[in-house]
């Protein structure tokens, strides 16, 4: 796969149970979302709690992913690690067992050392040895590191390299990139915040939290974009805000995991030192979800 579908994605949470990754409660949520217009999954993202895997954890995860998905949805994998072999080796597993596509996220422990010359060199050297295509991941939210649009466009013509996921909501940025880089090098925005204004910039879909427990909400979103009726899906946008934010900002990950727990799905435990949401944030997201959602 050269080329990425547009469309939504959602960065997959990773159920658990007493620690442990559950993997019937995953699977029961992929095949949950088989059954939507999502473009494919993310697996082993940010809100998958990725950071507290084993890489045995990872294998079982994705082998999960790959085994439930419908034919038609794209698996992308996070393969992110602190050293380039790293990187290396786990986007070569994400590749064995039927990722089509790696998101990797720059390495970011000696910070002061991950100068534009150096991530080049690292991604380059990640893609050179890569099966399946790579995605930049441009998180500074959780990977302090801030990509500069120009690198961003040098990188764009590695063949290997063929797209970005911009969760940074940094305007100038990303329409910098979208203007920069080649039509065929795809970009989703990383939050349902800027979802309509990245529509609007050309971005080619999301990878969304939001996409995990509003899958369709955030299709119809584009739908309405690429329909021409942009009032109808700035109302839209304006109405899954709150919930967004509660999800994203808010209450995070436990948050999202309990959300998938209200609306019918299996958010499971998260993974210490990430802790349960408090008992009286419940029924706030509750009600913001009712709000939002016009559910439970």
């Amino acid at each position: 796969m050269s080329v990425l579908p547009s469309g939504i994605f959602p960065p997959l949470v990773t159920p658990f149970r007493d620690e442990e990754f559950d993997r019937d409660a995953y699977r029961a949520n992929i095949e949950t979302l088989n059954d939507t217009r999502l473009a494919g999954y993310v697996v082993l993202g940010s809100n998958g709690e990725s950071v507290y895997l084993s890489d045995e954890e990872a294998v079982e995860v994705i082998e999960t992913a790959v085994s439930s998905r419908a034919e038609d949805k794209t698996i992308i994998v996070g393969t992110g690690r602190e050293s380039t072999r790293a990187t290396i080796e786990s986007t070569q597993r994400a590749a064995a067992l039927g990722a089509d596509a790696a998101l990797v996220v720059p390495p970011s422990y000696y910070k002061g050392a991950m100068t534009p010359t150096v991530l080049e060199a690292h991604y380059k050297a990640v893609a050179d040895a890569a099966e399946i295509p790579v995605l930049l991941y441009h998180v500074p939210k959780f990977s302090p590191i801030v990509f500069q649009a120009d690198m961003v466009r040098r990188l764009s013509g590695h063949p290997g390299i063929i797209g970005m996921k911009d969760t940074s909501q940094d305007m100038v940025f990303l329409t910098r990139c979208l203007a920069d880089c080649p039509d065929d090098f795809t970009i989703y925005v990383g939050t349902a915040n800027i979802l309509l204004a990245g529509l609007a910039l050309g971005a080619a879909g999301g990878v969304l939290a939001l996409a995990n427990i509003a899958p369709e909400e955030c299709v119809t979103l584009c739908d309405l974009f690429e329909a021409g009726r942009v009032a109808e899906a700035r109302a839209l946008q304006q109405r899954l805000l709150p919930v967004n934010q509660a999800i994203t900002v808010h209450y995070g990950i436990s948050g999202l995991k309990h959300a998938h727990d209200l609306l019918g799905m299996s958010g499971g435990e998260t993974r210490r030192p990430l802790l349960p949401l408090p008992s009286e944030d419940r029924e706030a997201l509750k009600h913001i979800l009712k709000e939002g959602l016009g559910r439970p």
